[in-house]
C-alpha cells in the first residue's frame, strides 16, 4: 500500500515475452548472449576511445556516450526479465517499476539526442572542414554532451511526476517484460488523458526534431559531396557517415515501423517487439555497426585485444565484432 501516491497495489506482474514454460530456458539464454555481447561490444569502444589519444575527437566523444547509453538502456530492462526467468516469479516492486521506467525512457530519448549531436558534428566536418576545429571546440561538445542528458532527465521526469497520482487498483499484470511508460497507463484505473496527451506530445517532438535535423544535415552533406568531382572522395566522406547513418535508419526506421504503423491484432505485441528493438536489438548491433565500418576503431581495438590481460570472453566478442 503507497498512500503518497494513492495505489492500492503493491507491485506489478510482468508478463515477459512468452508464457510459455518451455520456451523460458531459450529465452533466457538468447537474452543473456545479447545482454554480454552489447555489453562487452559498447565496453570496448568505450575503453578504446578512453586510452587512445587519437581517437580523442567529438565524433568518438559523441560515439562513446551513444555506447554508455546503450549500456545502460539495455541494462535497464534485461537483468530484470533474466531474473525472473531464472527464478521462476513474475513480480515487481511498485517503487522497482516506476524506476525502470524512468531510466527507460531516459536511454530512449537520449539516444534520439545523441545521434542528432553526432549528424551535426558530421555536417560541419563535411560541409565546413576547414572551420572545424573552430567550431566544434571543448566547451561546445562538452554542451553538446551535457544538455542531451539534461533533456533526457526532464522527459523522464515529467512522464514519471504525471505517473505518480495515478491510482492502479485492481489488475496489477503488465503484459510485457519490463516496465513501460504505456502499459503503465492502460493498466491505470485514473483518468490518463493528461498523460497520454503529454506522452504523445513529447513523444512526438522528442522524434520528429531531432529526426528533421538530422535529414536537414544530411541533405547538406550530400549536396557537399556532389560537388566533389573524384569518385575516390565522394568514397571517402561517405564513408565517414556510413556508420551513422546505418544506425539512424536502424533506430527511426524501428519507431516508424512500431508506432506509426502499429499492428492493430496484437497491439500488446507490437509494444512489446518495439521495446525489444529499442532497448535490447539497437544497442547490441551498434558496436558492430560501428566497428565494420571504422578502420580508425578496428585498428584500436585490434591492439587493446592483444594484451593478454582481458579476458577471453571480451576477446572473442572482439574478433566477432571485427570479423569481415
Amino acid at each position: 500500500m503507497h498512500q503518497g501516491n494513492q495505489t492500492t497495489i503493491s507491485g506489478f506482474l510482468l508478463l515477459g515475452l512468452s508464457n510459455q514454460a518451455e520456451q523460458q530456458m531459450f529465452l533466457f539464454v538468447l537474452f543473456l548472449g545479447m545482454y554480454l555481447v552489447t555489453v562487452v561490444g559498447n565496453g570496448l569502444i568505450i575503453l578504446a576511445i578512453s586510452l587512445d589519444s587519437y581517437l580523442h575527437t567529438p565524433m568518438y566523444l559523441f560515439l562513446a556516450n551513444l555506447s554508455f547509453a546503450d549500456i545502460s538502456s539495455i541494462s535497464t530492462s534485461v537483468p530484470k526479465m533474466l531474473m525472473n526467468i531464472q527464478s521462476k516469479t513474475q513480480s515487481i516492486s511498485y517503487e522497482s517499476c516506476i524506476t525502470q521506467m524512468y531510466f527507460s525512457i531516459i536511454f530512449v530519448v537520449i539516444d534520439n539526442f545523441l545521434l542528432r549531436v553526432m549528424a551535426y558534428d558530421r555536417f560541419v566536418a563535411i560541409c565546413h572542414p576547414l572551420n572545424y576545429v573552430t567550431i566544434m571546440q571543448p566547451r561546445l561538445c562538452i554542451l553538446l554532451t551535457v544538455i542531451p542528458w539534461a533533456l533526457s532527465n526532464t522527459v523522464a521526469l515529467t512522464h514519471t511526476l504525471l505517473l505518480l497520482p495515478l491510482l492502479f487498483c485492481d489488475s496489477n499484470t503488465l503484459p510485457h517484460f519490463f516496465c513501460d511508460l504505456a502499459p503503465l497507463l492502460k493498466l491505470s484505473c485514473s483518468d490518463t488523458r493528461i498523460n497520454e496527451l503529454v506522452m504523445f506530445i513529447v513523444g512526438a517532438s522528442v522524434v520528429t526534431v531531432p529526426f528533421a535535423l538530422i535529414l536537414f544535415s544530411y541533405i547538406c552533406i550530400v549536396t557537399a559531396v556532389l560537388r566533389i568531382s573524384s569518385t575516390e572522395g565522394k568514397w571517402k566522406v561517405f564513408s565517414t557517415c556510413g556508420s551513422h547513418l546505418t544506425v539512424v535508419l536502424l533506430f527511426y526506421g524501428t519507431i516508424i515501423g512500431v508506432y506509426f504503423f502499429p499492428s492493430s491484432t496484437h497491439p500488446d505485441d507490437g509494444d512489446k517487439i518495439g521495446a525489444m528493438l529499442f532497448t535490447v536489438v539497437t544497442p547490441m548491433m551498434n558496436p558492430f555497426i560501428y566497428n565494420l565500418r571504422n578502420k580508425d576503431m578496428k585498428s584500436t581495438l585490434r591492439k587493446l585485444i592483444s594484451r593478454k590481460r582481458f579476458l577471453p570472453l571480451m576477446c572473442w566478442t572482439s574478433d566477432f565484432l571485427l570479423s569481415p
